[in-house]
């Protein structure tokens, strides 16, 4: 099993900056896909961005050229730099990974975008 927890999340200006950070138990480089999700109540979680082992990124349209997604293998950690963030940004932020043909979800960071 492997344990994955969020930081970074708070409040924020709209224009502002953010940067989400995912330790996980497993070494970065043993875990194929890392990614970040989030949900707002009442809709499904979405995707906001992903990363493989091998480095390929994938993101959602509306995040394109604002957030980036990279790992620190040193740390086993996953980072996402949010940035020029707007209210429609406001969500739980969570972080995915998949281990050994499954996949392991943390608890969840909020970020709050004010405008």
């Amino acid at each position: 099993q492997v344990q994955v927890v969020e930081s970074g999340g708070g409040l924020v200006q709209a224009g502002g900056s953010l940067r989400l950070s995912c330790v996980a138990s497993e070494r970065v480089s043993s875990l194929p896909v890392m990614g970040w999700y989030r949900q707002t109540p009442g809709n499904q979680r979405e995707l906001v961005a992903t990363i493989t082992s091998g480095g390929v990124t994938n993101y959602e349209e509306s995040v394109k050229g604002r957030f980036t997604i990279s790992r620190d293998g040193a740390r086993n950690t996953v980072y996402l730099h949010a940035n020029s963030l707007n209210p429609e940004d406001t969500a739980v932020y969570y972080c995915n990974v998949h281990f050994r043909g499954l996949e392991y979800w943390g608890k969840g960071t909020l970020v709050t975008v004010a405008s």
